[in-house]
């Protein structure tokens, strides 16, 4: 039978927007922030912001079931001055009952906490909780959350420095599995190298006894973060009971839980007033250059193609001059089409053209696909100075497209036009074409020659094509703290073959050590436990 020890002082919170959840000993509250959308994010906003208050960013990284939500309402209620004395439990993590998988999908979410700075904190608090890495969508979703975090990182009105970055695991882990493991290092993976003394682990369903097992398998596994004077991982302790029904027998218990997790906030608090913030300037450097990467990687496989098919044909051109100086020949032409793709659609968009690819209209080349963050091609992350960092002619975002198009017609329908359109991309296929003599002269010059010359250029730039995606990998391993995202696996096999083909055996040993670096450490083989076998396979293929 539950007992009311306290009378509930929850006139004190009058003012505060709220609704009853569970009437007793605590009375759980929900609290009803301001909800709304900051581009592909969702913000809840409690209370009014004031410009002259500092705050203090945390971002959180965790399992489903880690215990984020518990640990986003504690800190809340300790910035609102909320007491044991008050017998009150606010919550402002709205409670859905949702699968896994769905739970694994939700948005980045941005809690702002203000108007409490004269309560226990000298300052407001923005908490970022980061679900959903790790899915079964795989590598493209997982980019997709790496864009949302991008996209709140540069907005105007987003978050431009992090306090810290939380860990969080549940006190009774004795180890990282598989998947918690991944989604540390999907996250830390987007930061510079100066973040990890900003990194901390915060132990959730903690009874109070220093968890050597969490601190020895953060150890084993070589995650970066902050240390103490003892050389051990920086981490706070909290208990989840805090809304748990009150009763004779359980009250001491709970009140224990109770102080224990209100003197680490304590501490957790002094530690973000303490260490010194880390500007976002890196880490937006190190997206842009993943944003980039993978496009530039995505192009280069697509030109690659085109090449080969081109070659192909030149090569059947060439058997056709060999054999006779006056011959029809069918050759395999490439060309180049519009196909309609899906984009991503945003409510708030309103409809508009967001999502789908920014493609080159002069290259006819997919720059960055899909693209969900720029409104127009100029805005697209992979321009520079107003022009293409992907395409092939660097070109200027005035050539480039990302409306919806006719895929029928080569250019733009007139506005009479009655045809349908589409989000696209360009993909290339081949066509059967009878060639004649007077045909390879007009184009080709005739001449064996000609056509080696041809075949020539077209290595040149394919060698040209390679040694950009090759930086681009370099730079990326020189910026970012932890090269260990499963794109990044996946480019770096694709470039090893590839300078392999080309005989730069100085370049393959280059990144065979970035990648025999990474296949060798134990977030590496957490992925291929986790079920990334294609990956493992891969790895080794291009090792041998």
């Amino acid at each position: 039978m539950s007992l009311l020890f306290y009378r509930n002082n929850s006139s004190k919170y009058d003012k505060i927007p709220r609704k009853v959840l569970t009437p007793g000993s605590p009375a759980v509250y929900q609290l009803k922030p301001k909800k709304e959308k900051i581009g592909t994010l969702t913000r809840m906003t409690l209370g009014e912001k004031n410009p002259n208050k500092k705050n203090k960013t945390i971002l959180l990284v965790g399992e489903t079931g880690a215990g984020k939500s518990t640990l986003i309402n504690a800190l809340v209620n300790y910035a609102m001055g909320v007491e044991w004395e008050d017998d009150v439990w606010f919550q402002i993590v709205e409670e859905k009952k949702r699968s896994q998988s769905e739970s694994q999908t939700s948005d980045v979410i941005v809690y702002q906490i203000f108007g409490f700075e004269d309560k226990t904190l000298p300052y407001s608090l923005t908490i970022i909780d980061t679900p959903g890495y790790g899915s079964t969508g795989g590598i493209e979703h997982d980019m997709n959350i790496m864009e949302r975090l991008f996209d709140l990182f540069q907005s105007e009105d987003g978050v431009h420095e992090i306090n810290a970055v939380g860990l969080v695991m549940k006190g009774s882990d004795n180890r990282l599995n598989d998947r918690l493991r991944y989604i540390f290092d999907s996250v830390i993976s987007l930061f510079g190298k100066d973040i990890e003394k900003n990194i901390v682990a915060l132990i959730t369903h903690s009874d109070g006894v220093a968890a050597e097992n969490v601190l020895e398998a953060l150890d084993a596994t070589n995650i970066k973060c902050a240390k103490d004077e003892d050389a051990e991982p920086v981490h706070f302790m909290f208990n989840n009971r805090q809304k748990t029904l009150k009763t004779k027998k359980n009250n001491a218990a709970l009140n224990s839980a109770w102080v224990l997790t209100i003197d680490q906030i304590r501490l957790f608090t002094n530690f973000l007033n303490t260490n010194s913030p880390q500007n976002l300037i890196t880490t937006v450097e190190v997206l842009h250059s993943q944003i980039r990467l993978t496009a530039c990687i995505n192009n280069l496989q697509e030109r690659i193609k085109l090449i080969d098919l081109k070659q192909t044909e030149i090569q059947q051109t060439q058997d056709g001059l060999k054999n006779n100086e006056k011959f029809t020949v069918e050759v395999d032409e490439p060309y180049r089409v519009k196909q309609k793709v899906d984009r991503e659609w945003r409510w708030w968009a309103l409809g508009l053209n967001y999502g789908g690819a920014v493609c080159c209209t002069v290259c006819k080349e997919n720059c960055h696909y899909p693209c969900t963050l720029a409104w127009y091609p100029e805005h697209c992350v992979i321009m520079n100075d107003g022009c293409c960092t992907v395409c092939t002619g660097k070109c200027p975002a005035s050539v480039h497209v990302k409306e919806e198009q006719c895929i029928d017609c080569e250019g733009i329908c007139s506005d009479e036009s009655s045809h349908v359109k589409h989000p696209w991309i360009y993909v290339t296929k081949t066509r059967k074409v009878q060639k004649t003599t007077q045909d390879v002269k007009e184009k080709a010059g005739s001449t064996l020659k000609t056509l080696k010359k041809i075949m020539e250029e077209l290595q040149q730039d394919k060698d040209q094509w390679l040694e950009e995606s090759f930086q681009h990998v370099v730079n990326l391993e020189e910026m970012a703290l932890n090269v260990n995202s499963l794109s990044i696996h996946d480019h770096l096999a694709f470039l090893i073959e590839k300078m392999k083909e080309k005989g730069d055996t100085g370049k393959v040993q280059r990144l065979k050590e970035i990648l025999s670096k990474i296949a060798k450490s134990k977030g590496f083989k957490a992925l291929v436990r986790y079920g990334f076998n294609k990956l493992a396979a891969a790895v080794e293929t291009v090792m041998n």
